[in-house]
Parts: structure tokens; sequence; C-alpha cells
């Protein structure tokens, strides 16, 4: 494997614990969605990664899934927000 992609996956893998971190201690649910957003971002650079070293190319329809699934999810949040939170009713 070669030093590019060995320090890409390193650097990607202390921003995936540091994400974790934050989903873990963030103090609101804005701060734990945005660190979600961002560990399965990660994710998908991760698989692309990867992909890249084993010349997989299945595994960036994997990472185009991923990425949909978080921006369909990121979009239901936003929804969730513009339409008042969570309610004590």
């Amino acid at each position: 494997m070669s030093t590019v992609i060995l320090s890409s996956l390193v650097i990607m893998s202390l921003a995936l614990c540091l994400a974790f971190v934050r989903l873990y201690r963030g103090p609101s649910l804005p701060d734990r969605v945005v660190a979600l957003e961002l560990f399965s971002s990660v994710i998908v650079g991760i698989i692309g990664v990867v992909a890249i070293a084993t010349d997989v190319p299945s595994l960036l329809d994997v990472a185009i899934v991923m990425a949909l699934m978080a921006f369909m999810a990121a979009i239901g949040f936003a929804r969730f927000l513009e339409r008042g939170g969570p309610r004590d009713d």
C-alpha cells in the first residue's frame, strides 16, 4: 500500500474518532446531528480510498449509496427542526 493511501486512512480514522467523541459528548441535538453527518462523510471517504487501494470499483457504488443516505438523513433532520423539534405533548 502506498504512503499516500496509508496516511489518508490514518488521518480519516483520526477524524472518525474525533467525530465519534463529538457525537457522544455533543451538548445539543444539532451538534450530534452535525457530528453524525461528519461521521458518515468520513466513512464515505474511507470507502473511496479503500476502493482506490484495492482496485474494486463496486465499492464506489457503496460509497455513493452511503452519501445519499446521509444526505436524506440531513434533509429529514432539517424538516424535523423546521416543524418545531421534539414536543412534550
